[in-house]
């Protein structure tokens, strides 16, 4: 059925009044003609289409939820208010964490072993022994973590997200990973961003103290570049500051640049802050993040950029500390502590 122009919108009518209709068979039809229109989609349609598909999330059929999910996804991708689509979405991942554990548990039970690949097999498979919700929540997890990556990857998303969301996503992922291996990198980094975050930074050589603020930071290859980009850059520290190309893709250009380390993040303690890690690493001290930076131990390369594409990144120096104000931070600070040395202690 070709449905011309204006053929999303009238396929995501159709597909409204299957579902409100508790019609599944209609709802299987209508679900078809809607993946084909959507290949054929505009913005404003896409815009129009996304809180409305997002509403409907509940009522839709288990098999096929995941994918309108994605759907909502997309359509966010294309304008559509991503803060509207975000709770029903988020609220069907942490569902879908927590069935697709119970559905390893029972693997666990009765097949042991390692997972089988879900492109592998047909749900059906499982039904009699683990359920109809927990095997469709695994089979179709990737789809969820899809579509929530692309919904947390907008700051006024994870903005709106209250601590005990975040809490109870991280708790079912764990759960879920810690039971079957399967430990969504992504998705726990997801959940770790900081937005409008100040953080201290302390420079060991000089003495000197800043605060910076930080936001939409995916992992510390991101926030080291952007740190030596302000401070070095911005003729605050000696050593040589990346590329403004290296700077940009960590913002908000496409891409990746390759760039060389020219600090090494330290905790207060002295333990070393890895490049792999999080911003969410940087310790608390009296109420505030707090960093040390030191020269860079060895020569260290990598494709400068951002870890999640659709998510903007910033670090903004805010001010410069007095020296007595750096001096009562450093009073926090132990010395930088060789990580092959605590390793062997």
């Amino acid at each position: 059925m070709n449905l011309g122009n204006g053929g999303f919108a009238n396929a995501v009518m159709a597909f409204e009044r299957a579902v409100r209709a508790v019609d599944e068979d209609a709802v299987r039809s209508a679900h078809r003609e809607l993946l084909d229109a959507f290949r054929t989609v505009s913005q404003a349609e896409a815009r129009a289409a996304g809180p409305q598909l997002a509403g409907l999330l509940d009522g839709v059929p288990h098999d096929l939820r995941a994918h309108i999910a994605v759907m909502v996804g997309a359509c966010v991708e294309r304008g559509a208010d991503a803060v509207t689509c975000a709770p029903p979405v988020l609220a069907n991942l942490a569902e879908a964490l927590d069935e697709a554990r119970e559905f390893a548990e029972y693997w666990a039970a009765a097949e042991g072993g390692e997972l089988p690949d879900p492109a592998s097999i047909e749900p059906t498979d499982f039904y009699d022994g683990a359920g109809v919700a927990a095997t469709l929540s695994w089979w179709t997890l990737d789809h969820w973590i899809r579509a929530s990556l692309t919904l947390m990857q907008r700051e006024a998303v994870r903005r709106g997200l209250t601590r005990s969301t975040r809490e109870l996503l991280t708790r079912r992922h764990e759960a879920y990973a810690k039971l079957c291996g399967d430990w969504r990198k992504d998705l726990a980094y997801a959940l770790l961003v900081l937005d409008d975050e100040p953080v201290v930074v302390l420079h060991r050589e000089t003495g000197s103290g800043y605060l910076v603020r930080m936001t939409g930071i995916g992992d510390n290859f991101q926030l080291h570049t952007l740190l030596a980009d302000v401070l070095i850059g911005g003729g605050y520290l000696p050593g040589d500051a990346p590329s403004a190309a290296a700077a940009a893709v960590c913002r908000t250009v496409e891409g990746r640049v390759i760039t060389r380390g020219s600090l090494n993040l330290v905790a207060p303690d002295g333990t070393w802050l890895w490049n792999e890690g999080t911003p969410s690493d940087i310790p608390v001290v009296e109420g505030t993040r707090m960093l040390v930076l030191d020269p860079p131990p060895y020569l260290r390369d990598w494709q400068a950029g951002r870890y999640f594409p659709a998510m903007a990144g910033e670090l903004v120096l805010e001010r410069v500390l007095p020296k007595a104000e750096a001096a009562r931070w450093f009073a926090h600070v132990e010395p930088s502590k060789d990580p092959i040395e605590t390793a062997d202690a």
